[in-house]
Parts: C-alpha cells; structure tokens; sequence
C-alpha cells in the first residue's frame, strides 16, 4: 500500500503541538480513533516508538522528539517550495533571460539594478547574443527579440518599435561620398549580418513606394553592437536602432544617410515566453511587468510590408 508520508507528518505533528489525539483529529477533519490508528501505523512503518500515551497527557520519546523536530522543517520547507511555486507568491528563484545585444546594452542592463531592488528574491543570468534563442533549448524563461515573430507557441508581450536609421561614419561619407538615392547604395559598401534577417534588404520611401535596396557588405557582424563599431570605424554603411547610435549621432560621430527616404517604420520588439496550460511563475510574471513598464519602446507606425525591389 503506498504511504502517503507528508500526510503522516503533518497528522503527527498536529497529535503533539495540539497535545492530543482528539483536538489533533478536529483540526485535521478525522476521527480521533483514525489519528491514533495512523500514528500507531506510522510507529510501526519507522520501527520505533514516538509517543508515550497516557489517559492524562502525551510524552515523547526521544525518538519522537528527534522526528518530530525534523517533520517540522520538512513541513516548513514544503510550505515554502509550494509557496515560491504559486502563482501568488512573491517572486523570488533564479531567471534566465536571453536578449539581443543592442536592446540587451543600451534599454535592459541599465534598469536590472532596479529589478533586483525591486525583487530582492531574484536572481538573474542575463545573456546577450543576437541569434534567435530556442527558448527550451537554452532553458531560458524569457527572450527578447527584434523583427516578425515567427509561428511558434510562444507567448509575446510588445515592448514598443525600435526606428531603424542608416548611419556610416563622417571619414567614410567624406572618403566615399553621400548617397543621394537609395540607388546610389549599388556603389557603396556596407555592413551586414552573419545570420539571416525577417528583412533582407533596407526599405526607402521613393516615388515609387517603398523600395529595397542595400549596398554590397564588405563585412559581418554577429549582433548589433559590433556592426555598430564597425560604422564608427568607417567601413561602410549600416542600418541600426535609432536607439543604439543616438548618442553617436549627437556626437557627430556617426551622421544619418537617407533620412529623408526612411520610411519610418520601426522593427517591433517584443519579450517572448514559453506558453501552456498554468499560471506563469512569479519570477517570470514580475520580469514580464517590468519589461513592460520601465523598458518600453515608442511605438512608430510601420512601412507597408509588400515590398518592391528597385525602382523608383
């Protein structure tokens, strides 16, 4: 017969704080014949005497005291797993959040002080990489990612639009000249990625509509962060987040290009999470809040999808 021993525990240790078997049985709903028949199965399952009974009182044993101390941190340390397990519980227990490198540098690791100063039962692993994250492949709980989501059963919370600008260093514009058509891009040379993008190509606003067109990449960066250095050491062109090259741009460091063809749209970025069937762990719930309110982006209105190549 399977033992139910948490049960055993908990109807022992209520016998002997409530100092009886029948105050015990009105506190846990049974009989007070039942608490000592359970008790009395409980000492032959362990081999031992707990309890010395008498019609007046109940005397531990020193067995029992031993037992009975540790039932209470067992107990204890039950309440607490299933507490930290709860929906309702205060957030605490290690987070793992995957995010891209630019959102990850210049908007997220600036307020994780804060968060772990708002939640001081969390602990966090905070990693930065552009590649898009298998989220239980990396057994990470949240990730943050840039672009089209893809089909998938993860759950999404927006976190605003990310600007996207064209920028190349002012020695590469002087050296090479500035575009004055996104056609011109043909003969210039620019920055790309080493993993593939929802967008190939870098959208203008022409008479036409809105075209693609993106100059041949004499180099690759593996995140944002590094086509961005890339840009300041005069390469070639690129296009990031309006939000990583402002204090760039401010600097004079690096100067927009065909500004007055962006189209204006921004990349929507959003925190994803694996989905199912309970409530989200209050680590993740208290992350997700967080993200949202003290990490939000301004939203912009995007540029029309369909594309075409060329043109004016």
């Amino acid at each position: 017969m399977e033992v139910n021993r948490a049960a055993e525990m908990e109807v022992f240790v209520r016998v002997v704080d409530l100092g009886g078997f029948t105050t015990a049985a009105h506190a846990c709903g049974l009989t007070p014949s039942g608490v000592s028949k359970l008790v009395t199965r409980l000492e032959a399952r362990l081999g031992t005497r707990l309890l010395h009974r008498s019609t007046r009182r109940l005397v531990l044993t020193p067995e029992g005291e031993a037992f009975h101390a540790r039932a209470l941190r067992i107990l204890g340390e039950m309440e607490e797993a299933e507490r930290e397990a709860s929906a309702g519980a205060v957030p605490r227990g290690h987070l793992r959040v995957n995010c891209n490198v630019p959102f990850g540098m210049r908007i997220l690791m600036p307020r994780v002080p804060g968060f772990l100063a708002a939640h001081p039962g969390i602990t966090i692993d905070l990693v930065l990489s552009d590649a898009v994250a298998d989220l239980m492949e990396e057994r990470a709980d949240v990730a943050i990612r840039t672009g089209p989501l893809r089909d998938s059963g993860l759950m999404a919370r927006k976190l605003g639009s990310a600007r996207m600008v064209v920028v190349a260093a002012p020695a590469y514009l002087d050296r090479q000249g500035t575009p004055a058509h996104p056609a011109d891009l043909a003969r210039h040379a620019g920055i790309g990625w080493t993993f593939p993008r929802a967008i190939a190509g870098w959208p203008f606003r022409t008479d036409g509509g809105i075209v693609e067109h993106a100059p041949p990449a004499v180099a690759r960066a593996s995140d944002g962060e590094a086509a961005r250095l890339l840009a300041l050491g005069g390469i070639g062109l690129a296009r990031l987040a309006r939000f990583q090259v402002e204090a760039d741009l401010a600097a004079g460091t690096l100067a927009p290009v065909l500004e007055d063809r962006n189209p204006g749209g921004g990349e929507d970025i959003h925190a994803v999470y694996l989905g199912g069937t309970g409530p989200l762990p209050a680590r993740v719930r208290a992350f997700l809040d967080f993200a949202a309110e003290h990490c939000r982006l301004p939203d912009f209105p995007g540029f029309n999808p369909r594309l075409r190549v060329g043109g004016d």
